[in-house]
């Protein structure tokens, strides 16, 4: 299998800088999370139900569905999602994934494993609304970089180390910049690498009203 060894873009990241000179920034980041997920949770709260009884109603196979995913430092959480595809599919949802680690597309507009309901959760970015409580738990954030599997970082632990100096986010650089059923794996590493070079308060906040109409167009990410 081959993987992602050399990202496109230059890895100049002070690490230090982002645990001394940025400890306000962090700190105010997590405040801001807290807040606004537990404000999403409670307005989306109907959104949430009615999604997942025409899920359940719709397809068999449990509402949420769980994978493992690195967060902060390495650490290992459980990502949820709303299920969006078959359940005699998830053998072939790892496979799928091993193609996305080798470079090739992050989504196929045409995939046969997403359930109808499920191609238009995706669509509108619904079925990533649970993710607010990981937010909440404190293993994402609202913003930062896409949350990822192991296998992602194998080969290339300079890029791990840098990536997960910060916690995952919901949104991000690569979801407002590239919502497109051709971008690839390595454009989403490079926008990865941008935001930890750049990621300030008010970078956060521009994404966050980035994110808004790019939802509203109906351009999910996967």
């Amino acid at each position: 299998m081959r993987v992602y060894s050399e990202p496109r873009k230059t890895l100049v990241v002070d690490l230090h800088a982002i645990h001394s000179e940025r400890q306000y920034y962090i700190r105010v980041k997590r405040a801001l999370d807290v807040v606004l997920a537990l404000t999403m949770i409670v307005l989306s709260s109907p959104l949430l139900l009615i999604t997942a009884l025409l899920i359940k109603l719709t397809t068999r196979g449990p509402v949420i569905y769980t994978q493992i995913r690195l967060g902060q430092f390495g650490h290992k959480f459980l990502i949820y999602k709303f299920r969006t595809m078959y359940t005699s599919a998830d053998f072939d949802h790892e496979q799928f994934d091993i193609e996305k680690a080798k470079g090739t597309f992050i989504k196929s507009p045409k995939d046969p494993r997403i359930t109808t309901i499920g191609r238009y959760l995706r669509n509108t970015s619904i079925d990533e609304l649970p993710q607010l409580f990981n937010v909440l738990f404190g293993d994402m954030s609202i913003v930062g970089p896409r949350p990822s599997e192991e296998f992602f970082f194998l080969n290339n632990q300079r890029f791990k180390d840098i990536r997960l100096i910060v916690k995952p986010g919901m949104t991000g650089l690569w979801q407002v910049k590239n919502r497109s059923n051709h971008c690839t794996i390595f454009d989403m590493i490079d926008y990865d690498i941008e935001y930890i070079q750049n990621m300030n308060l008010w970078n956060d906040i521009k994404i966050i009203l980035m994110t808004i109409p790019a939802v509203l167009q109906g351009e999910g990410a996967v």
